[in-house]
């Protein structure tokens, strides 16, 4: 039966002295209304997340989440069973006013893959109960793996039915790609707005940040995805700005006053996401690249996209940082080789992991798609967006050379950001049709955020052949069933992002069969 157990080296006494002090606070709101989660899962245990905050979306800076102690000590229970009565493991943990009173509990000593449920409690108040589970040892068997992945979760302009609809299909682990929230907020007057951010302002600073993410998870949907399974997590641009790149603000801002909303931001983050203490943040630095084994089945690496790349290019007015589509002869700039998507440290660190890897599908997930996308100015020429993979193209040649010189087994690449769904031929050099395929890549639709025009789309693929598929007009996500022969990716839509009781269905189902490259529809 349970004994203490040290949570990140966040425990500052012994089990029983904290227990008797979780139980000694009474309270009249509920302190776990922002939900459970678990994450950074290994063979023997996983981070336990959930964050005390009674009154959510508290507008004063000095009370987050209407509290106001320096700790609060707080128990967790570890159990085989849904129903909580054999409980493995137990210990005690600290949510600390610094970190916004949330709580990131380590937990090691337990059996390789298989699942596990856990719940906290402090003083007369008792969480809901959560799902998780380890994966296998490294190298072991493992037949099957089912994930899903999600990206871009506008809370005004629809609702998350899409949660609801991928913690029913009962995956090990989901992969969240970015755009977790959106900073910007709408004036509530404006048309198709199915709900407002509570303060009405664009998150710039600790405490709106913090609400923002407080009314995200806030939501039932989003709530019971969490709880029903581990995460893994990365960012896209909208956690702190939309396409700020590095210390480059979209807007131009100071580089002072954008490093102090950076810092906010990513601390915000931190206190959300279920991330190991690996990811503590470190001032305006957040390490998030992680690299996760599922036996012998399949190695996951998450990218960060965002931290450590090369501004824009042809950053200038009028546009400053923001993407747009630019022509080689107007942009040169973007075909520098020292440009970097990934920052030199994590590109040697993903580069090690593909040489060394020894699994039989390899899933590169990262913040935006990586395929080239050749698209057309007003005056018809040849131009290519900057935001994304297309305006650091010497980055992506590296990548994906190291992944062809490697041999690396099944390479596959999911992304999102772009709110529609995609599968796309990996080349080695697009620009020749001859070039073989050397991964295939999938990209998920938005769960509710805008989608961009699909005629506009529709119309470049004649000049992009490595595109298999491209539809905008539904939201949705994606679920994939791994087994060491075949990955099968269902691209699932959403009937209605406006409609809290939306039903779901498969738009389109492809296949890529072990040690061929290249998605097939089936």
């Amino acid at each position: 039966m349970g004994g203490g157990l040290a949570a990140a080296g966040l425990i500052a006494a012994p089990a029983i002295i904290g227990r008797a002090c979780a139980q000694s606070v009474n309270w009249n709101r509920d302190p776990f209304a922002l939900g459970v989660a678990s994450g950074a899962p290994t063979p023997s245990g996983f981070v336990l997340w959930t964050r005390l905050a009674p009154d959510p979306l508290s507008p004063d800076p000095a009370t987050p989440g209407g509290l106001s102690a320096e700790f609060y000590p707080v128990a967790f229970e570890i159990a085989a069973d849904a129903q909580m009565r054999d409980i493995v493991r137990s210990g005690m943990t600290m949510a600390r006013r610094e970190l916004g009173y949330s709580v990131h509990a380590g937990v090691a000593g337990l059996e390789p893959n298989r699942p596990y449920w856990y719940r906290f409690m402090i003083g007369d108040a008792l969480s809901p109960v959560g799902r998780t589970r380890t994966v296998p040892s490294f190298g072991t068997g493992l037949e099957r793996l089912r994930f899903g992945f999600v990206s871009c979760a506008h809370y005004e302009v629809g609702y998350f039915s899409a949660y609801r609809h991928l913690a029913e299909e009962n995956p090990d682990v989901v992969l969240f790609l970015g755009d977790y929230i959106y900073e910007y907020a709408y004036p509530p007057e404006t048309e198709g707005l199915v709900r407002t951010h509570s303060d009405g302002v664009e998150a710039t600073d600790l405490r709106t940040y913090r609400n923002r993410y407080a009314q995200y998870r806030m939501d039932p949907d989003l709530q019971r995805l969490h709880a029903a399974t581990p995460s893994l997590v990365t960012w896209d641009d909208h956690e702190l700005e939309n396409d700020y790149a590095n210390f480059h603000s979209q807007s131009h801002d100071n580089e002072e006053r954008f490093r102090a909303r950076r810092i906010a931001a990513y601390r915000a983050f931190y206190e959300h996401m279920p991330l190991s203490a690996l990811s503590w943040p470190n001032g305006s630095l957040l390490h998030l690249y992680q690299r996760y084994s599922f036996g012998d089945l399949a190695e996951i690496s998450l990218i960060d996209g965002r931290q450590y790349r090369s501004p824009a290019p042809c950053y200038a007015a009028p546009d400053w940082g923001r993407g747009r589509l630019q022509t080689n002869s107007e942009c040169p700039e973007r075909l520098e080789s020292e440009r970097t998507m990934l920052g030199r440290r994590q590109e040697a660190w993903l580069y090690d992991g593909i040489k060394s890897s020894n699994a039989r599908w390899n899933i590169l997930g990262e913040n935006v798609m990586m395929v080239q996308l050749l698209q057309r100015t007003e005056s018809g020429a040849a131009a290519y967006w900057t935001d994304n993979w297309n305006g650091y193209p010497a980055n992506r040649g590296r990548v994906l050379q190291t992944i062809e010189q490697s041999g690396l087994s099944n390479p596959v690449l999911l992304a999102g950001d772009i709110h529609s769904f995609w599968t796309n031929d990996i080349k080695l050099d697009f620009d020749d049709p001859n070039s073989p395929t050397i991964a295939s890549e999938f990209v998920g639709s938005s769960i509710t955020s805008n989608r961009p025009p699909y005629d506009v789309f529709l119309s470049v693929l004649p000049d992009n052949p490595h595109v298999k598929y491209f539809d905008s007009r539904m939201c949705g996500y994606a679920t994939v069933d791994l087994t060491k022969e075949q990955m099968t990716t269902r691209f699932r839509a959403i009937s209605e992002r406006t409609d809290p009781n939306a039903t779901v269905s498969t738009l389109k189902t492809f296949a890529v069969e072990n040690g061929r490259p290249g998605a097939v529809e089936i």
